[in-house]
């Protein structure tokens, strides 16, 4: 028996309606069948948008008759992360207080996706600001993971991977300021890439005043996939420029050709932390997938990247406890406010003087990695120390916070300097997958991918194993 519309990639989806073998209706009906099974034990889309799907795509299909595909999206499901304006649907970013804060027009990214053919069909969830790395909140309740319901689906874009990973979305949008599309797919072992700054346009219309410079420099719009395929596939989408971001760069995707077999630096330091032995085998793993690709892989020492992560996120806090700090004490719940305790204990916030220099620093930290990243164009590490952490942990005081965002230097590093990075699949342990970070050149998500595929024709695609084993629900 063929598998069901629902289980297509992306790619697969838009091929075939190109093709005339399926329709958009035919996709998103499936699509919204798909989340009437499993949505009500996972929770992961909390705005259901089967009434406006289904009118979008029924006038795709009537498009489709004069005049082909509208894009390279053409029919394929997608879901929009609830911290991102989407016209006609409440910016809730999981906060009770933002419940009736409809957007009246569609944020850049929202704009690309419908513009390239794709359809919504659900809003994700997100924790409380968008700030934890695991997902739940007072409004919308928590999101579990599809492979063990204990287990945390990552934050912020909790949503957004067990979406797509049971199903839900053939396509999710995500963001992330200090990991929040890298974590959901660690924990679901889902594939994504960071975009680097500058690469997809980002504002929101129904924003009062602007983020702060360090949000703005660190923050990034993406997509989360099951195939490393669909992740390049709906990033090039996101890309097109939008003069509402006058940062965005309107850089080609592909960039040029590398001279003979391409280097990657390797490390599995971990620093103060303890390298789970099913981590090291991860990428033990990934990095063997590259040399039988024919990748150089070569040991490096990380420039200065425990200094970096630490102030990377000690920055950042002195932002947010400066212009966000009021809001998270008026709207948060006290389990945020309890989070945010560690958070300010962990990494002390820089402050005044203090704050300004780091901010200026950080151009260092960028050089030396642009520096590195030119003998080798990708760096393969760690993502986390652990394999997938426990549902609620990050609100366990200050060992559950160091156990999910402490050892997570590999994470918000790479924000801090705007460098893009992928995540990808290398392994099992337990029933659960074992993702690693691959970083790259700035401008070149293309060569990130192309690694993370090397990967995934190793290992396999994990959500066909979900899928086959059956979801936690």
């Amino acid at each position: 028996m063929p598998n069901p519309i629902w289980r297509d990639t992306a790619a697969t989806t838009a091929a075939r309606i190109a093709s005339g073998d399926l329709t958009a209706a035919d996709a998103v009906e499936a699509t919204l069948d798909r989340i009437a099974e499993v949505n009500g034990a996972l929770n992961a889309i909390v705005d259901d948008q089967a009434d406006s799907a289904r009118k979008a795509a029924e006038a795709l299909d009537t498009e489709f008759q004069t005049n082909g595909p509208v894009g390279p999206l053409h029919g394929v499901p997608v879901t929009i992360k609830v911290n991102v304006d989407q016209a006609g649907s409440a910016t809730t970013n999981g906060i009770p207080a933002l419940k009736d804060m409809v957007a009246a027009e569609d944020a850049p990214l929202v704009a690309n996706l419908r513009r390239a053919g794709a359809v919504i069909v659900g809003r994700t969830n997100t924790p409380e600001f968008s700030f934890r790395a695991d997902t739940d909140n007072p409004l919308h309740g928590r999101t579990y993971n599809p492979w063990n319901k204990s287990v945390s689906p990552g934050g912020s874009s909790g949503g957004a991977s067990s979406a797509v990973m049971s199903g839900m979305c053939a396509l999710a949008h995500g963001n992330d300021i200090g990991g929040s599309l890298r974590f959901p797919s660690a924990q679901t072992g889902a594939a994504t890439v960071k975009p680097g700054f500058g690469r997809v346009p980002a504002y929101n219309p129904s924003q009062v005043e602007e983020r702060g410079m360090l949000a703005q420099a660190m923050s990034v719009q993406g997509i989360i996939a099951r195939t490393v395929a669909d992740v390049r596939l709906g990033t090039r989408a996101l890309i097109a420029p939008d003069p509402r971001d006058p940062f965005m760069a309107p850089v080609p995707w592909d960039g040029a050709p590398i001279d003979g077999p391409v280097k990657v630096a390797f490390t599995k330091e971990m620093f103060e932390f303890d390298l789970h032995p099913a981590m090291s085998d991860a990428l033990d793993n990934a990095a063997a997938a590259l040399r039988d690709a024919g990748y150089i892989v070569e040991e490096v020492e990380p420039p200065h990247l425990r200094d970096l992560g630490i102030a990377g996120y000690r920055t950042l806090m002195g932002e947010v406890q400066s212009m966000m700090g009021p809001m998270i004490r008026d709207h948060g719940s006290d389990t945020l406010k309890s989070i945010f305790d560690v958070y300010f204990q962990m990494f002390p916030p820089y402050e005044g003087d203090e704050l300004l220099k780091m901010m200026a620093k950080r151009t260092f930290y960028a050089r030396e990695w642009a520096e590195c990243l030119a003998e080798y164009p990708l760096f393969l590490t760690p993502f986390l120390p652990n394999p997938p952490f426990a549902a609620n942990r990050d609100a366990e005081g200050w060992d559950g916070v160091k156990d999910v965002l402490g050892g997570a230097l590999y994470s918000y590093s790479m924000n801090y300097i705007g460098q893009p990075a992928g995540n990808i699949a290398a392994g099992m342990h337990e029933g659960l997958p074992l993702n690693v970070q691959i970083v790259g050149r700035r401008w070149r998500e293309d060569l990130i991918l192309d690694a993370c595929e090397a990967v995934e024709a190793r290992v396999g695609v994990m959500a066909e194993q979900l899928f086959e084993r059956g979801l936690d629900i």
